[in-house]
């Protein structure tokens, strides 16, 4: 078996994201009266700590003012709309990205609408998501836009290409099969009532995978020359017994018959963060096409 960390067929998404976070700064230092973005944290929720610290990190790099805000556990979903309206009525607030999960009471969904379309960084507004039918995806979800940037980084053309989405969460699946048909590609979506996944996925040029469940894709899934995107981030316990990182791809097996494959961690993670910076650059940039910067 060849050494999977070295061969070709990797896609490697820092280097992709190093890229993207070169074009931000870039922006940013050429741009005047660029706001701040603010990282929302409700309640202790340790699991956060790892995506706020990367996004810290690629603000930094891209730029970016940012700034951390935590809310305790308890304020109240009407609280929580309040404080989201003043961010958007703040002209030095760029963007706003709302750290999941949150409370159980509070409506995520509905904290999410009241987001201003052109401060929602991550994608996550209807609004934002509902553009994406129209093939305006300068703001998408930013995971769903990082596999598509990733796919496009093979030098594949997407014009008449079969992809098969294996599953159609709202803020993954579902967006990247429609900004992916956008994009001129033929997508079947497979989720967890498709009779057979293999069946579909054995026929794909491209094969997107984004379900939770660790080592999901296997060889016998995936014809050979296929682009595979792994957006899969699961802890599992490694054979000395400590926990390790995951995706829902058996990266080795399937990296033997895959043209291209991304690998977890290092794959989508790093261009999802990078992506994130992106979308607070176009939101600038249609604040200031708006107005809002006078």
């Amino acid at each position: 078996m060849k050494d999977s960390a070295s061969t070709h067929h990797h896609i490697d998404g820092r280097a992709i994201a190093a890229q993207i976070l070169r074009d931000c700064q870039a922006y940013a230092q050429s741009a005047q009266r660029i706001g701040r973005l603010i990282s929302v944290s409700i309640g202790d929720v340790p699991e956060i700590e790892v995506y706020v610290r990367n996004q810290t990190r690629g603000a930094a790099r891209a730029g970016l003012p940012f700034e951390t805000e935590f809310w305790p556990g308890d304020i109240t979903q009407d609280a929580a709309k309040a404080r989201i309206q003043a961010m958007n009525d703040d002209a030095g607030t760029l963007g706003i990205i709302l750290q999941r999960p949150v409370p159980a009471h509070i409506n995520l969904r509905s904290l999410q609408s009241a987001i201003h379309p052109l401060k929602d960084v991550e994608g996550m507004n209807p609004a934002s998501i509902g553009n994406i039918v129209y093939s305006d995806v300068a703001l998408a979800p930013c995971t769903a836009a990082a596999s598509v940037a990733l796919i496009k980084s093979t030098g594949l053309d997407l014009k008449g290409t079969e992809v098969v989405m294996i599953g159609h969460s709202e803020i993954v699946g579902k967006p990247a099969a429609m900004m992916l048909m956008a994009e001129g590609a033929t997508v079947t979506v497979c989720h967890h009532l498709t009779r057979s996944v293999a069946m579909h996925s054995r026929r794909a040029d491209v094969v997107v995978v984004a379900v939770g469940i660790p080592h999901f894709l296997g060889p016998n899934m995936i014809k050979p020359g296929a682009v595979v995107i792994d957006i899969g981030i699961n802890q599992v316990k490694g054979a000395d017994g400590r926990p390790r990182i995951v995706g829902d791809v058996d990266t080795d097996a399937v990296g033997e018959i895959a043209g291209w494959i991304t690998p977890v961690p290092g794959g989508v993670g790093p261009v999802t963060v990078a992506t994130l910076m992106r979308n607070a650059t176009v939101a600038h940039q249609r604040q200031v096409a708006a107005g809002w910067m006078d």
